[in-house]
């Protein structure tokens, strides 16, 4: 699961980072605050990728993954981006525990067939 969700949030890492700079264009907004804000989210994809395996790690993907959304409000092509890598991020969930349980499996399998007192 680590390695799918790690990949994940490495694109969403550039995607911010993108939506950054068209954030820039706004007058409404400094660039002191764009920044700080996608700066911010740059950070947090980077430091999920070292948590995914720890409690909770899963739990803030999915909240970083409201926050992409949620940005759509600033950019609105991040509504698409943001459901676009919530989906990204859920299939890398999903298959990656199934992908675990499977490497799990093959790895009993292959203690039960090895042979004893060799």
């Amino acid at each position: 699961m680590r390695t799918l969700c790690a990949s994940t949030l490495i694109g969403e890492f550039f995607v911010i980072g993108f939506a950054g700079l068209v954030a820039m264009k706004s007058e409404d907004l400094s660039n002191t605050t764009v920044w700080t804000v996608c700066g911010i989210g740059m950070l947090l994809s980077v430091l999920l990728c070292g948590m995914l395996t720890r409690p909770g790690g899963t739990a803030l993907g999915w909240a970083l993954q409201v926050a992409l959304v949620a940005s759509g409000f600033v950019v609105p092509m991040m509504f698409i981006l943001g459901l676009v890598f919530g989906g990204l991020w859920w299939a890398s969930v999903h298959y990656g525990r199934k992908i675990d349980e499977a490497k799990a499996r093959w790895a009993a399998q292959a203690a039960t067939d090895a042979p004893a007192g060799g």
